[in-house]
This record gives structure tokens, C-alpha cells and sequence, in this order.
């Protein structure tokens, strides 16, 4: 099970973000021996260098370029005594593999690079070309990591047409669902300015807690857009609120707040904080308000993509998946600027980001056989 032993591996390094720990050199290895050209390019400041892998094997026919993309980095452990076994040491335990980045998202890529294995070994000569892009900054800032790689492929103007990003998407069984787009993010972080004072003398104060409190309940209330087919309507939560200095008499001076946009492609980031702004404005608060845009929405419409990976998995494990744009972000809205066509799809979810993460051993095979057989459907 050479996907299993490849998943081991990397695992058994300790690559948490931004560190690569070597994962990227072993599969430059794998890749270079079937005819891959790659490329490790190093980028970021010198406290947090991040490394990125670009490899593309051409085929001897004309046809699609199809990209796998991933990365190799994963979240920190957490408290190490709350784990059953080392973290960085592959585990087998009740048919699971357990470790950090068991699913997420280390199965997918050694499943990809040996599902790719496999095919150029069955048909050296395949149609069009395949890619990998590669990052070891996908779980943190993802400042340096995959948007790196897709200005460079911009600058040299190389075309990709199909990738698959190996997020973990499966919810109960191997092959339950495809992301054919996710959400966009925005975040704000609102500070509402007043006048500190004792709270028996509130003239001589102005509170931003009663300020705010009815832009807020407005915030709250609105809809601020329907969703589509393919998306919910957009939600605007809080975070996190903040204000008073500790004391039963104090009135406060300043509030702070923060709060997040996960938005449907109905709804822009523009558009979003100019009706934000509009509230507040309204209701007269004195105020200042930092954005951050973590991603914007992106959708690929069912296609030659989600069609030959839809029916690998059926053919694979006899699932008809659902197609979703639920959950977080990915480094697929990066791709999707340079690609006509990115989905994500991977292994069963449950378990990532947590204490004892983990993979059914039997669903490796399944997920390296599932890109194999999209690989023959698309370039064969």
C-alpha cells in the first residue's frame, strides 16, 4: 500500500506551519523519477519562510492541463499529554491511522501523488498535462504560500484548466460530498469611541455600549442577501465584544468588537461594508473600523471536473456525491483566479484540527484510487 506508506511518512514530519520539515523534498523525489520537472521555491520574511513546490509532467498528446494542489503544513498539536499516541509518530489503532495532518490534509496528498504514480506508469504517453502546487502556509497566514505560486504561473503565463485541492470534504463516508466553491470572508474590527466617566453621573460621560447597542441589534437583524442554488444567504456574526475597565462604576470609554462575514457570491466585500458603514453612520456612533478580507467567494459550476471525479467516486465506492460550498476557506480561492474549474475533495472531516486526528487506513486506497481513476477519465 504505497499510499499508505506515503501518508506515514508524512506524518512523521513535523511540519507545522510554516515549517516543511522535508515533506516537500520527499515528494519533489517521488515525482522527479516519473518524469516531473519541479521546482521549490522559498519565499517570505526570515521568521516565517514559507516553501512552496511547483512540479508539471507533460504528456506526449494534446489535452488538459489537471493541477493537484495541497499543502503540507499543518495546525499546532495542542497539549501533547491529551493525545493517545506522538503526534509525529504514525499510529495504527482500530483500522485508523492517527497523527497530525492524518486528514488534513497529508492522506490526500500521498494518495494524489501515487494515484498519479500509477497512471503515467499505465499510460506514459497521457493526454494534456498534470501539476502539483504545492505550500507549507495553507494553515496560517497563507500570505506566502499558494497566492505566490499563482502569481508566478500568471507571470509565465502558464494555463491551468482542472485542479483538485485534497481538502478533507467527505462528512460521513469516502466520497459523500465534492466543494465546488466556498464562501468569501470578511472581518471587522469595530471600535467605538466615548467618553469615560462615573456612572452615577452618566451626563458627564457618553456611554459606546448604548451607542452602539441599536446599530448592532439593526446589524443583527439584516438580510443581506438570499443565497442561491449553490450558496446560503450571507451571515454576519460577532466574535468577540469588549469594553469597561473591570469596575461596577466606571462608565467606559471605548468599546471594541469584532465580527465576520461569510458571504454567498450574491453579496461583494465592497458592497458589504459600505452597508455596514451606512448603519453605524445612521445612528450617529463615533467610531473607526478595520476590514480584513480573508477570501472572496468562488464557484465552479458542474463541468468536466466535478463530472470525472463524480464518477470515479461512483465507480470507486458506488456514491452519487453531493456537491457543497459550505465550511471555511481554502487555498482554492487563490487557484480559482487563474483556473476556470477547482473542486476540493478528500477524506472524512471529523477529526481535523483535533487531539487525536485520524484516517480510516482502508479509505487511502479508496481516495488514491478515486484520483486515479479522474485522471483516466479526463487524459487517457
Amino acid at each position: 500500500m504505497n499510499a499508505l506508506r506515503l501518508t506515514e511518512a508524512l506524518i512523521a514530519r513535523a511540519s507545522v506551519t510554516p515549517d516543511d520539515a522535508g515533506c516537500q523534498a520527499l515528494l519533489a523525489d517521488r515525482l522527479g523519477a516519473i518524469g516531473f520537472e519541479c521546482e521549490s521555491l522559498v519565499q517570505g520574511p526570515d521568521h516565517f519562510r514559507v516553501t512552496n513546490l511547483w512540479a508539471m509532467r507533460r504528456g506526449g498528446q494534446p489535452g488538459p492541463t489537471l493541477a493537484f494542489a495541497g499543502h503540507t503544513d499543518v495546525v499546532p498539536t495542542g497539549p501533547l499529554q491529551r493525545w493517545a499516541s506522538d503526534p509525529f509518530v504514525p499510529t495504527h489503532r482500530d483500522g485508523h491511522l492517527f497523527g497530525r495532518g492524518a486528514a488534513d490534509m497529508k492522506t490526500s496528498i500521498a494518495a494524489m501523488v501515487v494515484a498519479v504514480e500509477e497512471f503515467v506508469a499505465a499510460t506514459p504517453a497521457h493526454a494534456g498535462a498534470i501539476a502539483f502546487l504545492i505550500t507549507s502556509d495553507e494553515e496560517g497566514p497563507s500570505v506566502d504560500g499558494t497566492v505566490r505560486l499563482v502569481q508566478m504561473l500568471q507571470q509565465r503565463d502558464i494555463a491551468i484548466d482542472a485542479c483538485i485541492v485534497g481538502e478533507p470534504t467527505s462528512v460521513e463516508t469516502l466520497g459523500d460530498m465534492i466543494k465546488n466553491g466556498r464562501r468569501g470572508t470578511l472581518s471587522g474590527k469595530l471600535t467605538v469611541k466615548g467618553v469615560q466617566g462615573h456612572i452615577a453621573y452618566p451626563q458627564l460621560a457618553r456611554n459606546p455600549i448604548h451607542d452602539v447597542a441599536p446599530a448592532l441589534a439593526e446589524l443583527v437583524a439584516t438580510r443581506w442577501d438570499e443565497g442561491n442554488a449553490f450558496f446560503p444567504p450571507t451571515s454576519w456574526q460577532m466574535s468577540n465584544i469588549h469594553a469597561g475597565t473591570g469596575a461596577g462604576n466606571v462608565i467606559p470609554g471605548e468599546l471594541e468588537l469584532m465580527f465576520n462575514f461569510r458571504f454567498s457570491n450574491q453579496s461583494t466585500a465592497d458592497a458589504l461594508k459600505a452597508r455596514v458603514h451606512a448603519v453605524l453612520d445612521r445612528h450617529a456612533i463615533d467610531y473607526a473600523l478595520d476590514w480584513t478580507l480573508g477570501g472572496e467567494t468562488f464557484l465552479t459550476p458542474p463541468g468536466s471536473l466535478s463530472q470525472a471525479l463524480g464518477r470515479a467516486i461512483q465507480d470507486e465506492t458506488g456514491i452519487v456525491p453531493t456537491l457543497s460550498t459550505t465550511g471555511g476557506t481554502s487555498d482554492g480561492r487563490f487557484i480559482a483566479k487563474i483556473c476556470p474549474q477547482v473542486v476540493e475533495f478528500g477524506p472524512i472531516n471529523a477529526s481535523i484540527h483535533k487531539i487525536d486526528e485520524n484516517v480510516a487506513v482502508a479509505d487511502i486506497e479508496g481516495l488514491k484510487n478515486i484520483y486515479r481513476r479522474t485522471l483516466e477519465n479526463l487524459l487517457r
